[in-house]
C-alpha cells in the first residue's frame, strides 16, 4: 500500500472505542466491462454528507439485510456452502451476502443479475423500477421481487475477490466480502441512487492517476483492488483468476499530522498505536 494513500481528515476518531463497534456484514460488487481500451470498472462518488466514506469513490455495495438470507429464492450457480468456504463463513451468512451483492448492485447501478431461467439474463431492467425503489425503500425484500418476477439469482455471475474489515478505530465497521460481476448484455449501469453525487465507468489505470493527481479520493480496499484490477487484461481474465481470500484489517498509525492504514504484511502492523491523539508518535 503506497505511502501516500492517506485518510481523510476526520474520519477516524482521536481515540479508540471501548469496546470497538461490531463490523457489519456488507457486499460489494466491482462491476466490469470490456472496452477498446481495456477493462473499465463501474464507480460511484458517494455524496459528501453520507456518515461513511462521504465524497468517497466507491464500487456499488451496502450492508446485509436480514432478509437477504431467505431460503425461498430461486437460484443458479454454485450454492452457498461453495461461497461459504471461499469467504470462511457460515452457509447462511454466505447465502445472505450473495443475495446482497445481487440486491445492492441492482438498487445502486440498476444492473440486475438475474434471468427468468438459469440460463439466462434479464435483456431490458425497465419493467422492475418500481421494485427497484421498494427494494430501496425496504418495502420489498429480494426473495419477493424475484418470486413475483419470475426470475432467478444468478450466482454463476459472480465471483468472490477479497475481504476487507474496517479498522477498529472507526466508529462504522463493515465486514465487507468483494465480489466481481461482468456487466449482462444489453443493461447499463446508471446513476440513479441517492447514496451518489455522480457515477461513472472508468479504466483502473485513469481512475488511479486521477486519485495521484488529487481528484478523486480511495479509501485503501478500494484502491488495492484497482490496482489489482489493473493488471487484469480483460474481464475473462479478471472473472477467472483464482484467488485465496484473506480477511484483511488494516490498522490505523500517525505520521506527523497523516493518518495512514497498515497491512498485516507491513513492518508497523503490530507496533500500530490504538490512540492516536495529534501529540502520538508511532
Amino acid at each position: 500500500m503506497p505511502k501516500e494513500l492517506t485518510l481523510p481528515e476526520g474520519l477516524i476518531p482521536p481515540e479508540l472505542p471501548d469496546p470497538p463497534a461490531t463490523p457489519k456484514d456488507a457486499a460489494t460488487v466491482m462491476l466490469v466491462r470490456d472496452t477498446d481500451v481495456g477493462i473499465e470498472v463501474f464507480l460511484q462518488r458517494r455524496v459528501s454528507g453520507m456518515a461513511f466514506a462521504g465524497g468517497m469513490t466507491v464500487f456499488p455495495g451496502g450492508g446485509v439485510d436480514r432478509r437477504d438470507a431467505d431460503t425461498s429464492l430461486a437460484w443458479h450457480g454454485p450454492p452457498p456452502a461453495w461461497w461459504a468456504s471461499r469467504f470462511s463463513c457460515d452457509v447462511g451468512l454466505a447465502r445472505a451476502l450473495v443475495c446482497a451483492a445481487v440486491r445492492e448492485t441492482f438498487e445502486e447501478s440498476g444492473v440486475l443479475l438475474a434471468g427468468p431461467s438459469e440460463d439466462s439474463v434479464v435483456f431490458d431492467v425497465r419493467p422492475y423500477s418500481e421494485a427497484r425503489a421498494q427494494l430501496v425503500n425496504r418495502e420489498l425484500s429480494l426473495a419477493g421481487f424475484l418470486a413475483e418476477s419470475g426470475l432467478v439469482l444468478r450466482a454463476d455471475l459472480l465471483r468472490p475477490w477479497a475481504n476487507w474489515v474496517t479498522p477498529a478505530e472507526e466508529k462504522r465497521r463493515f465486514d465487507t466480502r468483494f465480489f466481481l460481476a461482468r456487466l449482462p448484455v444489453g443493461q447499463r449501469a446508471d446513476g440513479a441512487t441517492t447514496e451518489a453525487a455522480d457515477t461513472r465507468w472508468g479504466r483502473p489505470t485513469d481512475t488511479l492517476d486521477e486519485w495521484k493527481a488529487g481528484r478523486v479520493g480511495l479509501l485503501p480496499p478500494t484502491w488495492t483492488t484497482l490496482a489489482e484490477l489493473e493488471d487484469c487484461g480483460s474481464v475473462e481474465d479478471a472473472m477467472t483468476r483464482e484467488r485465496t481470500i484473506e480477511k484483511l484489517m488494516p490498522k490505523v498509525t500517525r505520521e506527523g499530522d497523516v493518518l495512514r492504514l497498515v497491512l498485516p504484511d507491513d513492518p508497523g502492523y503490530d507496533t500500530a498505536a490504538a490512540h492516536l491523539s495529534p501529540g502520538d508518535p508511532t
